[in-house]
C-alpha cells in the first residue's frame, strides 16, 4: 500500500481535527466564564436542590435492574427466533424450547428463594379464612 491511497484519508482526518482545535479554541477565548454560586452544583431542572444526593437505595433495586436485563434479553432472542423461525426448522425450535425452559427454571428458583418478595421478612401476609 503507498500513501496516495491513503492521502484523502488523511487530509480529511487532518481538516477535522484543525477545526475540532479551532471551535474549542474560539470558544476558550470568546466564552463568557460566570462565577456564581450556583455554578458548582449541579442542575437539576432549574429546581433548587435540598439535601444529600447520594442516596443509599436498597439491592432490592439493583436485583430488579438485573432481572429487567435478563428477562428483557430473553425477550430479545425469542423475537430473532420467531423472525427465522421457518429457517431454523425443529432444531431452531428446539433450542428456543430449551432456552425458554432454562429461563423458566431460572425464574421459579428466583421466585422460590424470594428475590421476587418485596416485603420485609417479618410481613408476610395474612392468610384470609
Amino acid at each position: 500500500m503507498q500513501f496516495t491511497e491513503f492521502w484523502p484519508f488523511i487530509l480529511y482526518a487532518g481538516m477535522v481535527l484543525v477545526l475540532v482545535a479551532l471551535i474549542v479554541g474560539f470558544s476558550y477565548i470568546l466564552g463568557q466564564r460566570p462565577r456564581e454560586r450556583a455554578t458548582d452544583e449541579p442542575f437539576e431542572s432549574g429546581v433548587v436542590t435540598v439535601g444529600f444526593a447520594r442516596l443509599r437505595f436498597p439491592a432490592k433495586f439493583y436485583l430488579v435492574a438485573v432481572l429487567f436485563v435478563i428477562f428483557d434479553m430473553e425477550a430479545a432472542f425469542i423475537f430473532a427466533w420467531a423472525v427465522a423461525f421457518r429457517e431454523t426448522g425443529w432444531i431452531g425450535y428446539g433450542g428456543a424450547l430449551a432456552f425458554i425452559t432454562i429461563l423458566g427454571v431460572a425464574l421459579i428458583y428466583e421466585w422460590r428463594v424470594g428475590a421476587l418478595d418485596w416485603q420485609p421478612k417479618g410481613r408476610k401476609h395474612k392468610k384470609h379464612r
